[in-house]
Parts: structure tokens; C-alpha cells; sequence
């Protein structure tokens, strides 16, 4: 429990406005374990082997903890795809044998989408979410930190919700509609974080990618790369403002093309983190963002004693490493740790 509570510490440091530059970072290690549960996709209809999964992967992640030290903070992974919202307001889910689920749109007119109603969240298909989160809770302990379940932000759900044939459309020709669907997805979600913080606490980890953090909501906000400018300020930043207004912070997850959308980004109030698919450098990208944490797909070339001079001076950053296995694992684990060390003291002096 003090290792936790030291991984712990170290993201609520690594997030204060006034944290030195630095890295955390997190070893990824194909894992093949005896007696391991097999993954699952979500579904209600495999729910005994989708928890059962849930269970053993947190046990992982305590058991790694004796085998390498890196910032991975264990946690139940709540594994939600990304329609449990347009599912809640009536849209059907396609669940592929071998990948996520995903909803099917379920309106395609401005009339259709205004028919819509804000689901009460105790009888709404998110129940379902609270009541697995309960029981991990239940099983495990007030202490075990949850994962977020999947979040979009509210125009991205809404993206879901509305056939993309007919919405891009509608955003030039009906955007009092289009807004005020998403609106009615911001209502739908703000009840549940505010349950879902009421529930298990503010802290937590991310539903993507698994940072810990406390005090802030931390969106997908792809949507954005096939929108101008002047769209992302007429249909996505007063709902991000508002939502990073009101848990205290925000993170942005964001793979899609949009590098036409920084500047927006940036802007947003409250803007602590920042996740993008690297269609740039990673100089260009973290000197944009200088006051946020980055955590993006990138790590330097070459071996790790040379890491030091290649990373962005000033920037607090996150790295993924991957491993060849459990040893490689150790190794990795053990050559970043003095990497970090040796680099906090020259940031001390």
C-alpha cells in the first residue's frame, strides 16, 4: 500500500501548476500468466467473464507492483466502449465477436433528434455501469481506485446518436438542433459524474489513457478533426468551459487529424493534460502546450541513458515503454528510475 500511495503522490505532484519539469512513465508487458482470465469484449450477455476479467487484471497490477516500480497506479479497469451514452438514450449496439461495441445512430433529422428525452440515470442502461462499479467496490475495498468509464465529450456523443450522413448537414442548416442535442447529452452526463463522484470519490483513473488523476474530467474529444475552427467555438468549447468549470480541471484525449484545432484546445479554461495522435513533432506539440501534462505516442530513440538530453526541455511528461518481457521489463523499469533521479536533482539545483 506505500508503493501505491508513492505512485499516487507522484501524479497529484506531477499535475500542480507549479510541478519542475520531468517524467513519470508505465512498462507495458504482454502478459502471459497460468490462470489468466481471457479478455472479453463489453457485454452484459458475458458479464461473469467480463468481470472476472476486471478481477484478475487488477490482481495483476498489485502483483506487478514486487516485480518492477514505474508509475502504474492498480486500479479496476471498468473496460467501457465508447456507446454506453448513445445506448442510454435509445440508440442500438453492435458488438463485434473480436473488437469493442459500438452504437448505431439512431436519429438522422433535426424532428427525430428533438423527440429525444434525457434518460433518468437510475433506470437508464448506465445503471448497468454503477452497479458492476458497486460491485468492485464492494469486493475490493473503498481504496481501489475505479477507471473512468468511457467518456466522449458531449458533441462527440452526440455524433454517435445522430447519422453522420445527415449531421454535418444539420450543423450548417439546423445547429439549434444539433446543439441542443448535445446539450441534452451534457445533462445525461453531468448526472452521472456527479453520481459517479458521489459514489467512489473524485480521484481515479482516466478512461484513457490511465493516468491517475483528482479533481478533473478528462474527455475523447475527436470529433473536432473534421470541424473547422469557428465550429469547435460554436458547437464544443462552451461545453467543454462548462464541464471542466464544474469538476475542476480538464484532459483532452484527441486521435484524430487536428492540428487546426491547438489553438482552441488551448484556450480551453481549466486545461491540465493534454493526449493527441502525434501528427507533428513532439518539440512543436509540447511547446504549444507548455503548462499542461503531455502524455502522447512517443518515447526517444536509443537506449535509455541517452533518453535525458531527447526530451522536451520544460515539458512534464508521460512516456509508455513497451517490453520484450518481464525481465526486459525489470530492466527498463530500473535504468528509467535513475534516469528520473539523476534528472531530478540537476531540476533541484
Amino acid at each position: 500500500m506505500d508503493r501505491i500511495a508513492e505512485r499516487t503522490e507522484r501524479w497529484l505532484s506531477f499535475f500542480k501548476p507549479d510541478a519542475p519539469p520531468g517524467f513519470l512513465y508505465i512498462i507495458r508487458e504482454k502478459v502471459e500468466e497460468p490462470g489468466m482470465a481471457p479478455y472479453v469484449q463489453p457485454n452484459q450477455a458475458d458479464r461473469t467473464k467480463w468481470m472476472d476479467y476486471i478481477k484478475w487484471t487488477y490482481g495483476y497490477y498489485l502483483r506487478r507492483i514486487g516485480w518492477w516500480d514505474d508509475d502504474l497506479v492498480p486500479h479496476l479497469n471498468m473496460i467501457t466502449g465508447t456507446e454506453i451514452f448513445a445506448e442510454a438514450f435509445g440508440c442500438s449496439v453492435y458488438r463485434p465477436a473480436n473488437d469493442m461495441p459500438f452504437a448505431q445512430p439512431c436519429v438522422s433529422t433535426a424532428e427525430e433528434a428533438g423527440k429525444l428525452r434525457v434518460p433518468e440515470l437510475s433506470s437508464s442502461t448506465l445503471a448497468r455501469v454503477f452497479g458492476m462499479a458497486d460491485e468492485l467496490k464492494a469486493e475490493f475495498g473503498k481504496e481501489a481506485p475505479l477507471r473512468m468509464a468511457d467518456l466522449q465529450s458531449p458533441m462527440d456523443i452526440a455524433s454517435l446518436i445522430w447519422d453522420k450522413n445527415t449531421l454535418y448537414d444539420a450543423m450548417l442548416e439546423a445547429p439549434e438542433a444539433v446543439k441542443e442535442l448535445s446539450a441534452k447529452v451534457k445533462r445525461l452526463m453531468a448526472a452521472f459524474l456527479d453520481e459517479w463522484f458521489r459514489r467512489y470519490g473524485t480521484a481515479g483513473v482516466a478512461h484513457y489513457p490511465d493516468y491517475y488523476k483528482d479533481n478533473m474530467v478528462s474527455f475523447s474529444v475527436d470529433e473536432v478533426g473534421a470541424v473547422s475552427p469557428a465550429m469547435f467555438d460554436e458547437f464544443f468549447r462552451d461545453e467543454l468551459n462548462e464541464l471542466s468549470g464544474r469538476y475542476g480541471g480538464l484532459g483532452v484525449h484527441c486521435c484524430a487529424h487536428a492540428r487546426h484545432q491547438w489553438g482552441k484546445f488551448r484556450a480551453l479554461k481549466g486545461l491540465r493534460f493534454m493526449n493527441l495522435g502525434l501528427w507533428s513533432t513532439i518539440k512543436e506539440v509540447t511547446g504549444f502546450f507548455p503548462s499542461v501534462v503531455h502524455w502522447h505516442d512517443w518515447r526517444p530513440d536509443g537506449p535509455v541513458s541517452t533518453w535525458a538530453g531527447k526530451l522536451p526541455r520544460g515539458s512534464r511528461m508521460v512516456l509508455e515503454v513497451h517490453s520484450a518481457d518481464r525481465a526486459d521489463a525489470a530492466r527498463l523499469a530500473g535504468e528509467l528510475g535513475m534516469l528520473r533521479s539523476r534528472m531530478s536533482l540537476i531540476t533541484d539545483r
